[in-house]
């Protein structure tokens, strides 16, 4: 039974639809991945998915209710956690209450100090650096942090939005190694991301979305043979 799945999602911008019969499903402990072209509708997808729009139809059922229609709070104490696109991290806050915000879920409120121990055994470098302003971390630092703000709400479905965007080739490499430890933690995971050879080898499957519509799916090593794939957003 899939843990997450999405039929039929029409999304609007005011009088724009953004969005067009999007369907989906991510299954309990899958990496699924969704990839395409800025202004694709990838983002936009997330942010429904979070209960952060709402000129949204269809059905988005998420450990088997319906959760369509649900204030952005009540999906995240259910479990779906969104960590979005840039970072965002609170700069003047240091790296351990940024985490702490992340703990606002009533599932953690009660195992704060366990749940920050295993955050800080995945993120050794947030350990060492947990007194420092966030806003004082590198780019990959925040990215990290960001993450591990998911991961302090407990997810049983963890949508990451884009996590190697803006960083270093060899950031991006340590950016996958972290995902790969989250994977190992029984962490279903969503995953946004431009950089496809990468995103299509660590995934389990994915999907392509072009133009507000899933013109694509398959799993990362079909899609990754794929010819138009391989043109359109591998430069092969």
């Amino acid at each position: 039974m899939s843990l997450l799945k999405v039929e039929n999602l029409n999304v609007f911008y005011g009088d724009v639809q953004v969005l067009h019969e999007v369907s989906l499903e991510v299954g309990r402990g899958e990496v699924v991945t969704i990839v395409g072209a800025n202004a694709a509708g990838k983002s936009t997808l997330l942010r429904a998915l979070s209960g952060l729009l709402k000129k949204v139809s269809g059905s988005i059922h998420f450990n088997s209710e319906e959760i369509l229609g649900k204030p952005a709070f009540e999906i995240a104490e259910k479990g779906l956690i969104h960590v979005p696109e840039g970072r965002r991290v609170f700069p003047l806050l240091t790296v351990q209450e940024n985490l702490e915000i992340g703990a606002y879920t009533q599932r953690v409120r009660g195992n704060l100090k366990g749940k920050l121990r295993e955050v800080y055994e995945i993120f050794p470098a947030l350990d060492e650096h947990k007194g420092q302003a966030a806003g004082s971390l590198s780019g990959g630092e925040q990215q990290m942090l960001a993450i591990a703000r998911g991961l302090m709400a407990d997810p049983i479905l963890l949508m990451i939005d884009e996590p190697s965007l803006g960083l270093a080739p060899i950031l991006v490499a340590k950016t996958f190694q972290t995902l790969e430890e989250i994977k190992k933690e029984d962490v279903t995971i969503l995953l946004v991301e431009q950089n496809v050879v990468r995103a299509l080898e660590f995934s389990d499957r994915a999907y392509v979305l072009e133009n507000g519509r899933v013109t694509l799916q398959g799993t990362g090593p079909e899609l990754l043979k794929d010819p138009y794939l391989k043109k359109a957003y591998m430069g092969l």
